[in-house]
């Protein structure tokens, strides 16, 4: 393995990303792209960016609408607010279980990989930059037991 890692990292155009995985080298958990809940939290923080102004605006404008006194104990223009701050909140609530129930065919992949990890098997991420081939006959000389490919471009 670290054979094929100084001739990947020596390869010229050079690859944006190569990291070492496995046994006495990064752990699957710190690489961001390759922990699902990572990936999960990084989703629910972009659901919330969008529901929770909204989940407000939504809260706020029910209120003005339907014209319930639900909460009469904080005024006139308090109510309106507070019926905001409930929207909000459940715009976050949202954001969680949006995020938790999508999944995609790459949490498989991933699951995969760990259960390869698992085996005893190291694992080598590289990632070229945009336009650029994956230099494959590097890697196919090394003979790997598999190759699997994250992502299509």
């Amino acid at each position: 393995m670290q054979q094929l890692q100084q001739t990947l990292a020596a390869a010229q155009p050079p690859l944006a990303r190569l990291v070492a995985i496995g046994a006495d080298e990064t752990p699957l958990s710190e690489v961001e792209s390759l922990n699902p809940a990572a990936i999960r939290r990084r989703r629910q923080q972009g659901m919330a960016r969008w529901l929770l102004p909204f989940g407000f605006l939504a809260g706020l404008t029910f209120t003005y609408i339907t014209d319930l006194d639900t909460f009469a104990f904080a005024g006139a223009w308090s109510q309106h607010l507070l019926g905001g701050v409930a929207g909000l909140i459940s715009g976050w609530m949202g954001s969680f279980a949006a995020a938790a129930s999508v999944s995609s065919e790459e949490d498989d992949r991933i699951r995969s990989l760990r259960n390869r990890l698992d085996e005893g098997n190291w694992l080598l991420l590289a990632e070229t930059h945009p336009g650029i081939d994956m230099p494959w006959t590097s890697l196919q000389r090394a003979r790997p037991v598999a190759v699997v490919r994250l992502a299509e471009s």
